[in-house]
């Protein structure tokens, strides 16, 4: 639209205010009538002059003001736990689909860290004592598809070498065939790390890995233990730490006390083959109980506290998961939490 001259403008004002409104306006605005301009009697309209015809506002879209009510968020369940068919891969998936797919936890681009259960190098899956492959296997394929920029695994085990162990746990195989790597191991990749909610354990020597990667998923195969009674997602994380032994003593609070420092941003525990007795190593087929089931879930220690379920147990029988609920790590009250069961393949 073209500029309107100074005299077409008071023309326009005297018509619509009136002289004497328009003589005050111009008198604040230090400006005054000149010659040539609108008489200072002048009351008819003036001429057209291309205006255009002032249009009604369009309603205004709702803002974010105190008091208004936000769109709800997508509600996931605490615990998402599939079970049933022959195919740990998609127990894997359907469970990780409850809690809103893998792209909720994996930021595009990001380097993840996945952590399972290689302990020893002289045992295959069936056996029990290390983390199903293909579970592992699927949760580096869904890493990649929900963005990530690199997927290593890694554990250090204590029953003969890791890179055997590697291999002979079917690990390996599964894991390079998704995209992934597997990190070897040396001294010097574990750092003098400060664990500052730590209550016994303060300080400890932790897998460069475990600390600096963007997101770091815990696998466990539900198992039993000698000593801790059970291993799950809270005594896995003894495979990122060099001094296997310091958590030993008093295992209870000294696992809580790693896991204040570490904090899995997901925990899925294998059960699709679980071992009911002589663990962590096992040995005997016996032992060996088929269940396919995989749980999953943001909160390590709801996630164990469901696996405890398993074998009988409850989680107050479990002296770290008390430990760890009682530092705030996470909720073991199986009754308060939303547990959402998947049943696959049915």
């Amino acid at each position: 639209m073209s500029p309107i001259s100074r005299r077409a403008f008071l023309r326009l004002l005297t018509a619509s205010l009136g002289s004497a409104a328009a003589s005050r306006l111009l008198a604040a605005c230090n400006l005054s009538p000149q010659p040539g301009d609108a008489p200072a009697g002048m009351t008819s309209a003036p001429a057209t002059i291309g205006l255009p015809t002032p249009q009604p506002l369009e309603p205004m879209e709702p803002t974010d003001t105190p008091g208004a009510t936000a769109p709800p968020s997508p509600s996931f369940p605490d615990v998402a736990v599939s079970r049933g068919g022959d195919d740990p891969a998609l127990l894997v998936e359907r469970a990780l689909t409850a809690l809103g797919g893998l792209k909720r936890f994996v930021p595009v681009g990001s380097s993840v860290l996945i952590k399972p259960n290689i302990c020893v190098d002289y045992h295959t899956y069936e056996y029990a004592a290390t983390t199903n492959p293909w579970v592992v296997g699927a949760l580096v394929r869904l890493a990649f598809e929900a963005g990530a920029g690199k997927v290593s695994v890694l554990d250090y085990g204590f029953g003969g070498s890791p890179a055997r162990a590697y291999a002979r746990s079917g690990i390996e195989e599964q894991v390079l065939a998704s995209g992934g790597v597997m990190l070897p191991l040396t001294r010097l990749q574990f750092l003098p790390t400060e664990l500052p909610q730590g209550l016994d354990l303060k300080r400890a020597e932790i897998h460069e890995a475990a600390i600096n990667s963007d997101v770091f998923i815990n696998v466990p195969i539900a198992k039993t233990h000698g000593l801790a009674r059970l291993t799950l997602g809270m005594k896995n994380l003894m495979g990122v730490i060099l001094d296997r032994q310091t958590i030993h003593r008093n295992i209870g609070q000294r696992l809580a006390d790693l896991t204040s420092r570490l904090r899995p941003a997901l925990t899925v525990i294998d059960a699709v083959r679980i071992l009911t007795a002589n663990g962590p190593t096992g040995g005997n087929l016996d032992d060996v109980r088929k269940i396919d089931t995989v749980i999953a879930s943001p909160d390590i220690v709801a996630a164990d506290a469901y696996g405890a379920t398993l074998f009988g147990l409850q989680p107050g029988d479990l002296d770290y998961l008390v430990a760890g609920a009682a530092m705030g790590l996470g909720r073991s009250d199986l009754a308060a939490l939303r547990i959402e069961e998947i049943a696959v393949g049915a």
